[in-house]
């Protein structure tokens, strides 16, 4: 016992000497590792910690350079520019200590894209449409991605907290961003150079999180909230963490037996409180509810229901649920975005007369509740329909309340300071961003918000203007039957705007969302027209990558003429229907669908109930009909002249 204690003893003091004497004592950040992308055509960048004042000896390939550490044992060194192609070695060591040297194997050199934003940019391959077919044909050995594991900090770190490069197959392409892969296959395969993701995002996330404390500190209108949050520390971030795995097992997990009693026929409901359903919990009456809720429901059944296997279709409820037929559970934890919301209830659970529904839902963000309409909701023998429309009973804090979640990944800095400053200088191409959902509550400041961060970051990354393209905001939400002001057009609106800032592109996408889901399927899409861009603005190919562009109009008598730049070989419309989409106002500001017609590169606009126009409208809704493209089919952008400048991209 004796000798192993000092066996211990002697293994921990070594230990510590070879620490603390430098032995073996070269690292690097986990941005560069075997089978990684080095960026082309630059001078490559390469740092990390070593002894103070040791020589570090860096080989790649047959290239060799050097660099001296600081008295902070830091060093960084830069190789020659390096055409496309590969695969290399990178060695690394200190001079004279062969022994501590590291090696990464199967490097390329291509084109590096750094892939942010929320949680359409993170939404991934297995998620989106056609994922079975586009999986099976993912081998692309030449691509390679990096995926940034989500961290929260509050000063900006040297290394991130976890994550590794990875060839693109069958394998692990289902995980990869489906955007990002897919403006990466249609890159490769078109310039034939390898193509590395770094892709750093976190869904529901805010565009002040990503840009940091410096350039939030310059601008009033974010350095108020940049400050607040700074009496804010890492134990916060671990309570919330554990507030929010006991968040989910609420949502997830009945507490205290309520589904072995609620859903029961006999279950004694006399206090509960009525609602006429379907009806949204922001519309019960109750004022903001967030947590569990039970509703209740007891129907009588016709004899001729009796003994059948029936359907219940339970409509489109908001938010997570449960359901329960006479004490049985029917489903579990269902969440609003599943394509099937009917059940099948089997034969020996219904009885004649009296029969009990019971629902559990989650009511969270404000949201939960059963959409309308009303003959959505019954139960049919597949002959007969019985409605569950009416009145039903619902009971809140049955369960115990759930615990505040800060969500700190949404405060101002903290991403950039975890998931982006760990990166820098990593040789990149550019960016591509796929955000802006959860900024739409202050969609007009977006046009300072979002040029601060394309800034931020190519001031941090010191190669210039990097090429900095993004994804507009696709439809979503229910179509509005009369013009109407939206959040998510004005969002739009600072995104288009966001184009006079140098070497940015835009990809439209107000044709292929769903109003249904924030997370529209059509990720191939989005990821073509992002390559459009950056084939024609970063690689010289002469391409069409844009829908058509407002850029002025005139008023002529009764109608108002637009003109538009990125036309392509032509207006058109997607449907080769007449022009839907535009709406005409006059001087009293009330807007009016209006008939549009094409004539060359210009829209006439006009109505019948407008007299003297003064402003048009196009796409100017949460979720518009609209249908003007080019002949390329690609759609034109949302636009308004009453508060307007033309942008083209260029």
């Amino acid at each position: 016992m004796k000798i192993n204690k000092w066996i211990l003893l002697v293994f921990f003091t070594l230990f510590h000497f070879f620490q603390t004497s430098g032995y073996a004592q070269v690292t690097l950040p986990k941005v560069f590792g075997d089978n990684m992308v080095l960026q082309r055509g630059i001078a490559i960048p390469v740092w990390g910690k070593a002894t103070p004042g040791s020589l570090i000896v860096a080989t790649l390939g047959k290239v060799s350079t050097d660099a001296k550490t600081g008295k902070d044992g830091k060093w960084m060194l830069h190789f020659p520019k390096f055409k496309a192609g590969g695969p290399y070695e990178l060695k690394i060591s200190e001079s004279g200590k062969p022994e501590s040297a590291i090696k990464l194997k199967g490097i390329l050199i291509g084109d590096v894209w750094l892939a942010s934003g929320q949680s359409n940019m993170e939404w991934q391959v297995q998620q989106a449409q056609n994922a079975p077919n586009e999986i099976a044909k993912a081998d692309f050995p030449q691509i390679r991605f990096l995926l940034i594991e989500h961290d929260i900090k509050f000063s900006p770190q040297s290394d991130f907290l976890a994550g590794k490069w990875k060839l693109c197959d069958t394998n692990s392409v289902k995980q990869l961003s489906a955007v990002a892969y897919y403006f990466a296959r249609k890159i490769h395969k078109e310039q034939n150079v390898p193509i590395g993701i770094i892709q750093s995002s976190w869904g529901g996330t805010p565009v002040q999180t990503w840009t940091s404390r410096e350039m939030q500190l310059t601008s009033p209108a974010t350095r108020a909230k940049m400050l607040a949050g700074d009496t804010l520390t890492q134990n916060d971030v671990v309570k919330d963490s554990l507030n929010m795995i006991r968040f989910w097992d609420i949502v997830y997990h009945p507490q205290g037996n309520t589904d072995k009693t609620i859903p029961l026929p006999e279950y004694g409901d006399s206090g509960w409180a009525a609602v006429e359903m379907p009806r949204l919990v922001k519309d019960f009456g109750i004022g903001k509810y967030e947590g569990m809720m039970w509703l209740r429901k007891k129907i009588v059944l016709p004899i001729s229901f009796a003994g059948k296997e029936l359907v219940l279709n339970i409509g489109h409820p908001e938010m997570n649920y449960s359901l329960y037929f006479n004490g049985a559970e029917i489903c579990k934890t269902i969440w609003n975005s599943n394509q099937k919301q009917s059940y099948t209830i089997p034969a020996g659970l219904v009885k004649n007369g009296e029969n009990t529904i019971a629902i559990r839902m989650a009511m969270l963000w404000g949201g939960g509740g059963l959409n309308p309409p009303a003959e959505n909701i019954y139960i049919t023998d597949g002959y007969s329909k019985i409605s569950l429309a009416g009145k039903w009973l619902y009971k809140t804090n049955v369960e115990p309340a759930m615990p505040k979640i800060h969500n700190y990944q949404n405060y101002p800095a903290v991403l950039f300071n975890a998931m982006i400053n760990p990166l820098i200088p990593f040789g990149v191409k550019g960016f591509i961003w796929y955000q802006g959902e959860a900024n739409d509550i202050e969609a007009y400041r977006y046009r300072e918000l979002f040029p601060m961060l394309i800034n931020d970051w190519r001031q941090h990354w010191h190669q210039g203007n990097l090429p900095f393209l993004y994804v507009q905001l696709a439809n979503f939400k229910k179509e509005d039957p009369l013009p109407a002001e939206s959040e998510w057009a004005e969002l739009r609106e600072a995104q288009t705007l966001t184009l006079s800032q140098p070497n940015a592109g835009m990809a439209c996408i107000i044709d292929i969302g769903d109003a249904n889901s924030i997370h529209p399927i059509n990720k191939q899409e989005v990821g073509r027209r992002l390559a459009l861009i950056a084939e024609k603005k970063v690689y010289g190919k002469n391409v069409i990558a844009s829908g058509p562009m407002y850029k002025n109009f005139v008023i002529k008598g009764k109608n108002i003429i637009i003109r538009f730049t990125e036309t392509g070989s032509g207006l058109a419309t997607r449907d080769i229907a007449s022009l839907k989409g535009f709406a005409i106002a006059g001087d009293d500001k009330k807007f009016f669908w209006a008939s549009a017609r094409i004539e060359g590169d210009k829209v006439i606009v006009s109505s019948d109930k407008v007299d003297i126009p003064v402003a048009v409208r196009y796409a100017w809704a949460d979720n518009p009909v609209c249908n003007l493209v080019n002949k390329e089919g690609l759609p034109a952008a949302p636009f308004r002249t009453d508060e307007w400048k033309g942008i083209t991209q260029k």
